[in-house]
């Protein structure tokens, strides 16, 4: 069995391909294949409110090759969805209208709240301690979304309109920085200690780039000196110098001022970056589906 996982964010749409695997009651997956196109859609939802024809065009054009590649996979079930810029662009649902047609695809376009429940479905099977106190952080170019948990349930999760993208095109608002502020020392104020878990393109590349062994945490402070470091080059030099993809290069330094701040409001000292996202979560969320009988 293989299903199928498409997220179209503000930034990239991702398509992962994973292997079902049965063993003593337990469902596990195995990732097989996954594919990122850069389209940037954010630029035109954040500046416009609108999808551009020539977006729309790309988009139709990712979204029938996804389907072919899930075709020949032979793919059981899939789910699409789209995130914070197709949420704010008023011409939204004609796309999905537009790619349903042409490209037989269905893609849901899913408000914060359900974003962040399929992200924080990816988690499930990580190997982390039952009893301490975790902060969940995703950011993505159109927002961030934030669940918190101790002893292992779900205390608090919300969505803002918080991403790299849109800081980058100068579209995020005092105001909502103000109430994730909020949020965090709200449901934070009652824990000692609270650790970070972080998921998203930009965590596992400041990992990387951390030299951190796989497994350990990243400290607040390490976490710090990347932003220092990466602020010190100009966006060619990343490109050219540090060898970070062209859409890596300019996201990646609001992604880690996101990042810290989120971990200096909460007093988080150590995130754990466990390398999945959205379309693990997606994976995660059609097994629950089928296989909760």
């Amino acid at each position: 069995m293989r299903y199928g996982a498409i997220d179209t964010g503000s930034n990239a749409v991702r398509l992962l391909i994973a292997d079902i695997i049965e063993n003593d009651g337990t469902v596990t997956f195995k990732k097989n294949t996954l594919i990122r196109v850069p389209l940037r859609l954010g630029d035109d939802a954040f500046l416009h409110q609108h999808i551009s024809d020539k977006k729309a065009e790309d988009m139709v054009k990712t979204m029938s090759a996804f389907k072919n590649m899930m075709d020949v996979y032979k793919v059981t079930d899939y789910m699409a969805c789209a995130t914070s810029a197709m949420r704010e662009a008023n011409n939204g649902q004609d796309v999905v209208k537009r790619i349903k047609e042409e490209a037989n695809l269905d893609l849901e376009i899913v408000h914060g709240e359900r974003e962040a429940s399929i992200i924080y479905a990816s988690h499930v099977g990580i190997e982390l301690d039952e009893n301490k106190n975790y902060l969940y952080i995703d950011v993505g170019g159109g927002s961030t979304e934030l669940s918190l948990f101790s002893d292992g349930e779900l205390i608090a999760s919300q969505s803002f309109n918080i991403g790299t993208i849109r800081m980058l095109d100068n579209q995020d608002k005092e105001e909502t920085w103000k109430d994730m502020n909020d949020f965090i020392r709200k449901h934070t104020k009652n824990f000692k200690t609270v650790y970070g878990v972080g998921t998203g393109g930009n965590i596992n590349k400041l990992f990387k780039l951390s030299e951190e062994k796989n497994g350990e945490p990243l400290s607040y402070n390490k976490l710090k000196s990347l932003y220092s470091y990466l602020g010190s080059y100009s966006l060619k030099d990343r490109i050219n110098v540090l060898k970070l993809n062209q859409d890596r290069a300019d996201v990646i330094i609001p992604a880690c001022e996101i990042y810290t701040t989120v971990m200096k409001w909460a007093n988080i000292k150590h995130i754990y970056v466990p390398s999945v996202g959205m379309v693990d979560g997606i994976i995660q969320t059609l097994i629950e589906k089928n296989f909760s009988k």
